[in-house]
C-alpha cells in the first residue's frame, strides 16, 4: 500500500468518512467489556453473548492481540494485517502501538463481509486496555469519483496525525457519544489517546487519505441540497464514495436514533408503580444520551390527586423526584436532593418549557444564566455543576397537559445538544410522559378504588360482649378491587349482636354503590331491632323501589350471648357453617332459603339454633366456595372441613379457610368471610331487676347496682356507674307509660348497663341553659361513659352505656 503525502483535496471531503462504526472495548485479560449495537450488526453476536468472551474469538484484529493459546483461533476469519508483523507487544498480549487492518468475514450462513478496523492501546487507571473501531468496507468498492480516476484497487485503514485533517475536532466532539457508558474523565482519557496515536483514516490506492468520523450527528443536509441542485460540492469534486452513500449514512444516523428510542421505550414502563417508573425514565437516558438527568413532577401528580388543573405558573410547585448522573457519588445529592419542592420564575428556561410544552435547548450555560438559575437554590451554589454545560429541558406531557419536565445536562467535554438531540429528546419525553401518565392514572384509580372499598367495608370490632370476630376480604381481580360483597357486625339491645354477610350481583363500581346502599339500610333496620325475617322482607321491598337491577343475596344472624341462641334468616345466600366447640364437628346449617333480595314476592323465615360457648359461626360469600366448572357442593365440603381445623387464633382459622379454598385456582369473584366465636355470657355475670314506674325506684336502682358491683369486686367504678344509672333510670321512670322498667347490668370486657321502658321516643342530647331544670342527664352520660346509645325495640326503647373496667375485674374466657 502506498502511503505517500496526501493532497489537499481529500481534506475538504471529511463527509466521505462519515461511516457507522462498531465500538468494542477489551480489558487487560483480553475479554470484551463493551460491545456496541454496531458491533452486533457487523459481527453477529448480541451484547449478552459477546461481553466476557475472549476478543480473539470474536474479532479479526490480527496483530493487535497476541494469542498464547494453541490452535488457530482466527480460523473463521480470512484476515491479514495491513501493516505487517513486528509490532511491539506489551503485557497481557496487547499491542503498545495503534494497529489497523482489513479482513473478510466468512462465517457459515452469512454473506462475506469486508471489515476495516482500527485498534488503539489504552493506558490509565481504568480496566480498558484496547479500543477497537470497525466498519463495513463493502460500500467503498464503488468507482472513485475523482476526475480522471480509475477504479479503486485497494481501500485500507490507516492513521493520520490530528493536524492533517479538519475532521480532528469532529472526532474529539463525537467520539464520546459512541464510547461505552463511562464517566467523563474516562471517555476524555480515551479520546485524547486516540488523537495522540493517530486519527483513523481510509487510504486509497490513488494516494488519497480520507478522514473517518463517527456517524452519530446531524448529516450535512446543506451539502445534499446543493448536490441535488446541480452545484458541485466538495464531496462530489473530491474523493467521496459512490452516489447514494451519504444518503445511506443519513438513514443510518436516523436509524441509530430510532433504535435508541426503541431501546428506551423497552426499558421504561415495566411497572405501573409511579416511583419505579420515574426511576426507569431517569436511568434510561444516562449516560448514553446525557450525563445528568433531573426529573420534576407537579404536586398533584405526586399526591395522586388526579389530573392537574390549569396551566402551570410561577406559583406551581415542582417536586424533584429523581436525579441520575455519572459524576462522583454525592456530588449532586448534597446540592439538589431528591424530594425537594420549588417553584420556577418566568426568566428560567424551565418555566419556558413547562408553559410552552416544547423543548428548550441551551447550547452552553453561560455564567450569567448559571447565576440566574442558582438564585433559586438558597444557601447552595450549583454553578460549578451547571456552568459551561449543554442543557436540554424537555416536557413530560400527556393529553396536552404538562405533568413535569426533565433537565438534561452534558459535560463541557462532550458535544453540545443539537437540533436532532432536541427532536430525540422531545420524542423521548413524549413516550416517558405517556408512561408516567399511565402510572399516575393507575395509582389514582387504585387509590380511589381502595378508598371506596375501605369506606364501604366496616371496621369490625374484633372483640365485643360475648363474641369475638375475624374477617377477610379478597378482591376478585387486581384491576377491579371494588365489588359488591360485604360483611358487618352491629350491636343490638340486650347485649345481642347482628352478624351480616351479603353479595350484590355483579362487579365494579355499580355493584359497590349498590352494596353501600343496602348495607346502610341493613344497619338502619337493625337499629330498630327487627326480627331477621322481617328485616330481609323490608330490605327486599327497598331494593325493588331502588330499581330492577338491585339483586343481592344476604344472610342475617342475631346472636344472644345470654340466652345462647342464634336467630338466622337467609335470602338466597350460601348457608353458614357452625363448628361445635365440644367435639370440633362442623356442619352446614340447614336454613329455609328465600329468594335473593330484589326478586320480591317470596317470604322469608327465621330459624332458631341453640349454641354453646366456644362455638364458631362461619359466614362467607359464594366467591369462596363456588368455582367455574365445579359443583358448589365440593366447595361447601371443603369449607366445612377447613373450618373444623384447629387453629391458635381466629385470624389463623380464617387464613386456614382461605388457603384451603383459594389454592384451587380459577377464582374470579370477590370473597367476603366473617367468622364469629360465640363466647356467650355466663349467668353469674348478668344482673337484672324490674323497676316500678315510681320516682322512689331510682334510689333503689342505685342501691342494687352498688351492691352487685361490690359482689363483683368492682368498687372502683361503683361511684361512676351509680351516677349514670341514676340519670338513665330517672329518665325512664319519667317517660314510661304502663309497663315496668327493666334494668340489666352485664359484666364482660366492659361493664354494660341497659334500661328498657315502653316509651318509643328516643332521648336526645340537649343544650341546657343556666336556668333550665332539665336537659343535663344525657350530657353527663356522654361525658362519663366510654360508649352509650339508644335504640328502639318492639316494646319501646333501650338506653345503654358502657364503662371500662380495671383489668382484674374483667370476665375471663
Amino acid at each position: 500500500m502506498d502511503s505517500g503525502t496526501p493532497p489537499t483535496l481529500p481534506r475538504q471531503s471529511a463527509v466521505a468518512g462519515r461511516i457507522p462504526l462498531a465500538v468494542i472495548v477489551v480489558d487487560g485479560d483480553g475479554l470484551v467489556s463493551h460491545w456496541s449495537t454496531g458491533a452486533r450488526r457487523l459481527f453477529g453476536p448480541a451484547r449478552e453473548e459477546a461481553v466476557g468472551r475472549s476478543a480473539l474469538d470474536l474479532l479479526p484484529v490480527s496483530g493487535a492481540l497476541r494469542d498464547d493459546r494453541p490452535g488457530d483461533v482466527l480460523r473463521e476469519f480470512d484476515a491479514y494485517d495491513e501493516f505487517g508483523p513486528g509490532l511491539d507487544l506489551s503485557l497481557h498480549g496487547l499491542t503498545s502501538y495503534p494497529t489497523a487492518g482489513r479482513a473478510t468475514l466468512s462465517d457459515p450462513g452469512r454473506l462475506r463481509v469486508e471489515v476495516l478496523w482500527w485498534a488503539y492501546p489504552l493506558v490509565g487507571p481504568g480496566s480498558e486496555r484496547l479500543l477497537v473501531l470497525a466498519a463495513d468496507a463493502r460500500q467503498l468498492h464503488a468507482e472513485h469519483p475523482g476526475p480522471g480516476r480509475g477504479a479503486v484497487e485497494r481501500i485500507a485503514p490507516g492513521f493520520g496525525l490530528h493536524t492533517e485533517f479538519q475532521g480532528a475536532d469532529e472526532l474529539a466532539g463525537r467520539l464520546p457519544e459512541i464510547l461505552p457508558s463511562m464517566s467523563v474523565g474516562e471517555s476524555s482519557r480515551i479520546v485524547s489517546q486516540v488523537l495522540e496515536l493517530g486519527y483513523p483514516v481510509l487510504e486509497f490506492s490513488q494516494h488519497d487519505r480520507v478522514p473517518v468520523t463517527p456517524d452519530w450527528g446531524v448529516p450535512r443536509r446543506a451539502e445534499r441540497r446543493a448536490a441535488g441542485g446541480g452545484e458541485q460540492t466538495p464531496a462530489a469534486a473530491g474523493s467521496a464514495p459512490a452516489p447514494g452513500f451519504e444518503q445511506d449514512l443519513e438513514y443510518a444516523a436516523v436509524r441509530e436514533r430510532l433504535e435508541f428510542l426503541n431501546e428506551v421505550s423497552g426499558r421504561i414502563g415495566s411497572s405501573l408503580d409511579l416511583s419505579r417508573t420515574i426511576q426507569e425514565v431517569s436511568a434510561a437516558v444516562v449516560p448514553r444520551f446525557t450525563d445528568v438527568a433531573g426529573t420534576y413532577l407537579r404536586e398533584q401528580v405526586i399526591a395522586g390527586e388526579g389530573f392537574p388543573d390549569g396551566p402551570p405558573d410561577e406559583t406551581t410547585m415542582w417536586h424533584r423526584v429523581a436525579v441520575e448522573h455519572v459524576d462522583a457519588p454525592g456530588r449532586w445529592d448534597d446540592v439538589v436532593p431528591v424530594g425537594e419542592s420549588m417553584p420556577f420564575p418566568a426568566h428560567t428556561p424551565f418555566f419556558q418549557c413547562m408553559t410552552s410544552g416544547e423543548p428548550v435547548l441551551v447550547p452552553r450555560i453561560s455564567e450569567q444564566m448559571g447565576t440566574a438559575i442558582a438564585s433559586q437554590f438558597e444557601k447552595r451554589d450549583i454553578r460549578p455543576l451547571i456552568n459551561g454545560r449543554s442543557m436540554l429541558v424537555v416536557p413530560l406531557k400527556a393529553r396536552n397537559v404538562v405533568l413535569g419536565f426533565m433537565i438534561l445536562l452534558r459535560h463541557a467535554e462532550r458535544a453540545e445538544f443539537n437540533d436532532m438531540d432536541r427532536v430525540t429528546g422531545a420524542e423521548l419525553a413524549a413516550r416517558a410522559g405517556l408512561v408516567l401518565d399511565n402510572a399516575r392514572m393507575y395509582t389514582y384509580q387504585e387509590s380511589v378504588a381502595e378508598t371506596l372499598q375501605d369506606s364501604m367495608l366496616p371496621q369490625v370490632t374484633p372483640q365485643m360482649t360475648g363474641c369475638d370476630t375475624a374477617t377477610r376480604y379478597l378482591p376478585g381481580t387486581l384491576l377491579g378491587r371494588v365489588g359488591g360483597d360485604w360483611f358487618d357486625s352491629i350491636k343490638l339491645p340486650g347485649s345481642r349482636i347482628a352478624l351480616v354477610v351479603g353479595d350484590v350481583m355483579g362487579h365494579g363500581l355499580n355493584s359497590a354503590a349498590m352494596m353501600g346502599q343496602l348495607r346502610t339500610a341493613v344497619q338502619t333496620m337493625a337499629a330498630l331491632d327487627l326480627p331477621p325475617a322481617q328485616l330481609l322482607r323490608n330490605l327486599d321491598d327497598l331494593a325493588q323501589r331502588l330499581g330492577e337491577h338491585y339483586l343481592a343475596t344476604c344472610l342475617y344472624a342475631v346472636y344472644d350471648p345470654i340466652e345462647g341462641e342464634l336467630l338466622l334468616a337467609n335470602a338466597g345466600h350460601v348457608p353458614p357453617v357452625l363448628v361445635r366447640a365440644a367435639d370440633g364437628r362442623s356442619e352446614l346449617l340447614d336454613l329455609p332459603t328465600g329468594a335473593p333480595i330484589g326478586v320480591g314476592g317470596v317470604p322469608f323465615e327465621t330459624a332458631r339454633v341453640r349454641v354453646e360457648p366456644g362455638d364458631r359461626l362461619v359466614m362467607c360469600t359464594d366467591g369462596l366456595v363456588e368455582m367455574r366448572g365445579e359443583d358448589i357442593g365440593v366447595g361447601l365440603a371443603t369449607l366445612c372441613e377447613s373450618a373444623a381445623h384447629p387453629a391458635a387464633s381466629m385470624d389463623d382459622a380464617c387464613d386456614t379457610i382461605i388457603r384451603a379454598l383459594n389454592t384451587r385456582g380459577g377464582r374470579k369473584d370477590d370473597v367476603a368471610l366473617l367468622m364469629a366465636r360465640l363466647n356467650g355470657i355466663a349467668r353469674e355475670d348478668v344482673a337484672e331487676w324490674p323497676l316500678a314506674i315510681d320516682a322512689r325506684e331510682v334510689a333503689r336502682a342505685r342501691r342494687l347496682v352498688v351492691g352487685r358491683l361490690r359482689e363483683w369486686g368492682l368498687e372502683e367504678v361503683a361511684e361512676t356507674v351509680e351516677l349514670l344509672v341514676s340519670e338513665v333510670v330517672t329518665n325512664a321512670v319519667r317517660h314510661a307509660h304502663s309497663h315496668q322498667v327493666r334494668l340489666r347490668m352485664v359484666r364482660a370486657e366492659s361493664l354494660r348497663c341497659e334500661v328498657v321502658d315502653d316509651d318509643h321516643t328516643l332521648p336526645m342530647l340537649l343544650h341546657a341553659g343556666p336556668l333550665d331544670e332539665a336537659g343535663r342527664g344525657l350530657r353527663v352520660v356522654s361525658r362519663l361513659a366510654r360508649e352509650w346509645g339508644t335504640s328502639r325495640t318492639g316494646e319501646g326503647k333501650t338506653v345503654w352505656f358502657e364503662v371500662s373496667l380495671p383489668r382484674r375485674g374483667r370476665t375471663r374466657r
